[in-house]
């Protein structure tokens, strides 16, 4: 049987609510990319630890991978960095020894402090970050250096729930400076072209929990998706979608690479019947069989306001079974009459 891994020669797997929430892997996330063929990459928006530090703290929860396995949105910032500035032009680091690192590996002079007259800012995620690293870097920012963050990604999923991730720290230097920084990870290109790049891939798949992030970057990259329910993303954040943050395939966690592709697609299913009114789309039950994992109610409602296109269009139950199932998923539904 063709399983949806088996579709596609690579997996672009983001980490961080995806594979793993802090030192736990999530659902059958190990089990299930132990029979993966095709090649595994871990795609990572994640700039406080290298590639190296990423493959051991996943060999760690029992995955198998090595450096050359893992891509870091640090390396894609290097890049972006080196691509501009002079050799050995000095780049002030908000963030950890590994994201100073890769700045050096690419020739450029990692430092810490405005006085060293940085050309550019370089911006990831730091456990250790305080309010002085962001004084430095807003000085040197206002005073023209470039700005370049690994990412936006507001929180940070974890076994303890969401914590405060680069993105809300990007957020404090934004308000304090007035600028904008350049994006290395994903929803941006960097990070993605840094990926495809490790090999000749006809057909890769991203998967990710973020549609702000891991979706949009598939969507920009024109490449095919699967959403998780593992980390920050919901069912309501699916079934809303704008155009550029659409999954290809809702799941609720990786062991659906395994199974049949059509299972995950989001589109038409047997159990519902929808139709499409002039405030809401009504989602009724057929009586036929939803699924196994019980999301293909948000699958269908998703498609069907998709394919609406409307802006403001709703939801609406057709019957009890339909809103006992969009419940399930907090799908907002309004009851019909």
């Amino acid at each position: 049987m063709e399983t949806l891994a088996s579709r596609h020669d690579c997996l672009l797997l983001d980490l961080d609510g995806t594979v793993f929430r802090g030192h736990a892997p999530t659902p059958g996330a190990v089990q299930t990319l132990e029979h993966v063929e095709g090649r595994t990459l871990f795609v990572t928006n994640n700039a406080s630890r290298s590639a190296d530090e990423v493959a051991a703290h996943l060999c760690a929860l029992g995955f198998t991978a090595t450096g050359a396995d893992v891509v870091t949105s640090a390396q894609s910032a290097a890049r972006l960095l080196a691509q501009r500035l002079a050799p050995d032009a000095r780049v002030l680091v908000v963030g950890t020894d590994a994201l100073a690192a890769e700045v050096a590996a690419v020739g450029l002079r990692p430092v810490r402090t405005f006085d060293e007259e940085p050309a550019a800012v370089v911006q990831g995620l730091s456990m250790t970050i305080c309010w002085a690293d962001l004084a430095e870097a807003a000085l040197a920012i206002r005073s023209g250096a470039w700005w370049v963050t690994a990412n936006l990604d507001v929180t940070l999923p974890t076994e303890r729930g969401l914590l405060p991730g680069n993105g809300a720290l990007v957020a404090a230097l934004r308000a304090a400076t007035d600028a904008e920084p350049l994006v290395a990870g994903k929803p941006g290109p960097a990070l993605m072209e840094d990926a495809l790049a490790r090999g000749s891939f006809r057909a890769p798949l991203v998967v990710g929990d973020r549609p702000d992030t891991d979706i949009a970057g598939a969507v920009a990259a024109r490449l095919p998706s699967l959403m998780v329910l593992t980390g920050v993303g919901t069912p309501s954040d699916v079934v809303y979608a704008g155009i550029d943050r659409r999954p290809t395939y809702l799941a609720p966690d990786l062991r659906a690479l395994l199974g049949d592709p059509a299972q995950s697609a989001i589109g038409p299913h047997p159990a519902w019947r929808t139709e499409i009114g002039p405030d809401a789309v009504t989602v009724t039950a057929t009586g036929r069989d939803p699924g196994p994992d019980g999301l293909s109610v948000v699958r269908v409602t998703a498609r069907a306001l998709w394919d609406a296109d409307r802006p403001g269009l709703g939801v609406r139950a057709g019957d009890d079974t339909a809103r006992a199932a969009l419940q399930r998923w907090s799908v907002p539904a309004a009851p019909i009459g």
